[in-house]
């Protein structure tokens, strides 16, 4: 990998070190309380199925360079609300990382604890929903595209590897359950390429709001407001709907105001704008605020064709191996980082 401080972009020394994440072989979720955590991938791009029917359709995704493709399995393309499991690992994750843990990517849960931690309810078919989840996790397949080197390579892996049930109740309900998170998702918590969410996320009921809210939290980030259009938006949550019944969609819940921590607006030109209503903290201790866009535009020109969200993991993975050094200009840094390796 490429020597960033060489690029300029961490201080050689002077600075106490901080360990780098230590990776065992299995991690048990067992932390009450953690922060929601979302990746930055899947709150980018619409990897999701915002149905509430099964959708067998193969949803094809092209934005400022990066293709996505996501083919579901005979179950369905995995929801936005099989998601939760996800942001339960990532949050148990990266609170075991906070607190100086040995992490895996192959997770250990409790299936009460899941349900009870995304404001679901926990009884009966509580637990054969999940099962269901689990399936379409494992079964929903992606293909993206990464430059590496000059070469685009195409890959493609599931949202989650793996799962099996390791205990039943008396009553035949899932107790405990083993995960395999993908590596392209583990990358992402080792990079911290995550954002904290609103606990009232679990709350929303509506998948477009869903999808709207993990748009507004990526893009606005601490920046007050954010504008998209509607044509943007449309394509940006992977809705299926018409433009104009999504359109009247976004309308009610502008009227409804139900989104934690944004209000959404509309203004002329057929715009939407997203206002932070405050800000999300984050863990305390040495982190990585979320780039600008216009640093994302500008790494893309750095990198024609490359996923950036990739490569932005990537960069962040290597900055906490490396002792999570305090840095002035993150930005500046990653930039550089990227124009060595181009070198």
């Amino acid at each position: 990998m490429t020597d960033v401080t060489a690029a300029g972009a961490f201080p050689a020394r002077g600075r106490r070190a901080v360990a780098a994440p230590v990776i065992g072989d299995l991690f048990t979720c067992d932390i009450l309380g953690a922060s929601p955590k979302d990746d930055l991938g899947t709150m980018e791009h619409p990897i999701f199925s915002l149905s509430t029917k099964p959708d067998l359709r193969v949803l094809s995704y092209d934005h400022n360079g990066t293709q996505v493709q996501v083919t579901p399995s005979v179950k369905g393309r995995a929801t936005i609300f099989d998601k939760d499991i996800l942001i339960f690992c990532i949050s148990q994750l990266m609170a075991a990382m906070n607190a100086g843990r040995e992490i895996s990517r192959k997770v250990q849960l409790r299936a009460h604890d899941l349900l009870l931690a995304t404001g679901r309810d926990t009884g009966g078919d509580s637990y054969l929903r999940l099962r269901e989840a689990f399936e379409r996790l494992a079964g929903t397949r992606i293909t993206t595209n990464i430059v590496t080197g000059g070469i685009e390579v195409t890959s493609g892996f599931g949202l989650i590897e793996s799962w099996e049930i390791l205990r039943h109740s008396r009553g035949g309900r899932m107790v405990s359950v083993m995960v395999t998170l993908s590596e392209w998702l583990f990358r992402a918590v080792l990079g911290r390429s995550v954002l904290t969410l609103s606990r009232d996320y679990f709350g929303l009921r509506k998948p477009l709001e869903r999808r709207v809210y993990e748009l507004a939290r990526k893009h606005c980030g601490r920046q007050p407001d954010w504008r998209v259009s509607v044509g943007v938006l449309h394509k940006k949550t992977g809705s299926a709907a018409p433009v104009r019944v999504f359109r009247a969609a976004i309308r009610r819940m502008i009227d409804e105001a139900a989104l934690p921590d944004y209000t959404l607006t509309e203004e002329p030109g057929d715009v939407i704008r997203v206002t932070r209503q405050g800000v999300v903290e984050e863990d305390s201790g040495p982190w990585l605020p979320p780039f600008d866009p216009d640093v994302l535009d500008a790494a893309r020109a750095l990198a024609p064709g490359a996923d950036v969200y990739a490569l932005e993991a990537e960069w962040r993975a290597f900055w906490v191996t490396t002792g999570r050094p305090r840095l002035s200009a993150p930005d500046r840094a990653f930039l550089g980082w990227l124009r060595g390796r181009a070198g």
